[in-house]
């Protein structure tokens, strides 16, 4: 078979056997690798193949598996595993930045990606321009002949506004600036983003490709002359490579990912909809409602609404609370893309740190939940937010 399905290269995609046969993929707890002679080991420092491995930080088996595993399914031709998310991200930045160079990034963005780009860059000689994502003539106006890279999350956290990666790809590359897409929201199950133009891909593996709760992780996807060349250098010296465990969890999390993701986006769904003009709602944010602004982009971009929606309550964060400690399935944690239904209040978690006029200028404020769905019944997940509703 020459192409294989989605879903079978989720079960099978990059599985490398020992000489056991195990079925499932083996964890290689190792932190160092023997050679048969001196000569073996100066060989292998000088050069490494795909299966040569000389320390944990630089490579192992069963990481190389996950990365192959997502480079598939991403469609990009090659990927380094990370400690996190954020370690992806800021490796990523930090990789392919340096003093002098200028960026340009959507403003509305996670609040840890935030601090990357407003405190930590900006210490080591490099000028960020901040934008609002979705306006392309901010874009065109801000991205300049000097500019080294673009950033944005493809959907942000946690308005749910859509960036259109195909035309933000076309501005930046007019300049030969390399885009960096933060496609968490998205999923890699609806991502279509290096087809639409975007150089590099990261994902927090924590949140939809684990999906249970189990572990820290995230990835970084693009070309193979980028990852390996910039890339995995700055990531081996600087030390934030996953955990061989890790990738094992996130390789059984890729098993079943296509399956969550799309139970979850339907369940997502069917709340928004029944939900959409309640009274105590003064609005629903769901990319899969036609009343999104970003409706027909989500469906261009994505092709489906996703996993997550926001509700706006009148009565600002006393109603928020009252609603949270009112739910019974949705649990209150500040994760998402788990298989449990996860409710957050962003403005005290997520976003604290932010002030009341930063998070404006995101376009929230106290009334605003954002909602992670998970893979309960969609009937009961209905019936746990309209009985919340009633308590505000």
């Amino acid at each position: 078979m020459t192409k294989r399905g989605k879903r079978t290269n989720l079960v099978h995609g990059g599985t490398k056997r020992s000489q056991w046969g195990e079925v499932s993929e083996a964890i290689f707890l190792t932190q160092g690798f023997v050679y048969d002679t001196a000569e073996a080991a100066e060989a292998r420092f000088i050069k490494t193949g795909p299966d040569e491995y000389i320390y944990g930080r630089y490579g192992n088996p069963t990481v190389a598996m996950f990365e192959e595993r997502m480079a598939l399914l991403e469609g990009a031709e090659d990927a380094f595993a990370t400690a996190s998310g954020m370690a992806a991200v800021s490796g990523a930045l930090s990789a392919l930045l340096k003093a002098g160079d200028h960026v340009v990034s959507a403003r509305a963005l996670f609040g840890s990606c935030l601090y990357v780009l407003q405190e930590i860059l900006p210490r080591f000689g490099v000028e960020v321009t901040f934008v609002d994502g979705g306006d392309l003539d901010a874009w065109r106006a801000a991205v300049r002949p000097e500019t080294t890279l673009v950033f944005f999350e493809s959907m942000s956290n946690p308005t749910l506004e859509l960036v259109d990666i195909e035309a933000i790809s076309a501005i930046a590359h007019a300049v030969g600036a390399w885009v960096v897409v933060d496609n968490v929201f998205s999923t890699p199950i609806y991502s279509k983003a290096i087809e639409q133009g975007a150089d590099i891909v990261v994902y927090s593996a924590t949140k939809h490709i684990d999906g249970q709760g189990r572990t820290l992780g995230g990835v970084i996807l693009g070309p193979r002359d980028i990852i390996r060349g910039k890339i995995e250098p700055y990531m081996k010296h600087t030390g934030g490579s996953m955990s061989p465990f890790t990738a094992w969890v996130m390789l059984k999390g890729l098993e079943t990912i296509d399956l969550r993701v799309r139970a979850q986006t339907a369940g997502a769904k069917a709340i928004a909809e029944a939900v959409d003009g309640h009274a105590k709602i003064q609005r629903v944010i769901y990319p899969g409602l036609a009343s999104h602004p970003d409706y027909a982009l989500a469906q261009r971009q994505m092709g489906a609404g996703g996993t997550m929606l926001s509700i706006v309550l009148g009565g600002g964060k006393a109603a928020a609370f009252r609603f949270l400690n009112a739910l019974q399935v949705f649990v209150i944690s500040n994760n998402l893309g788990d298989a449990k239904s996860i409710a957050t209040h962003p403005a005290t978690t997520t976003h604290q740190r932010l002030t009341p006029e930063q998070r404006a200028a995101m376009g929230f404020g106290d009334g605003l939940v954002r909602l992670s769905v998970g893979i309960e019944d969609p009937d009961d997940l209905v019936a746990d937010i309209l009985a919340a509703l009633d308590a505000v």
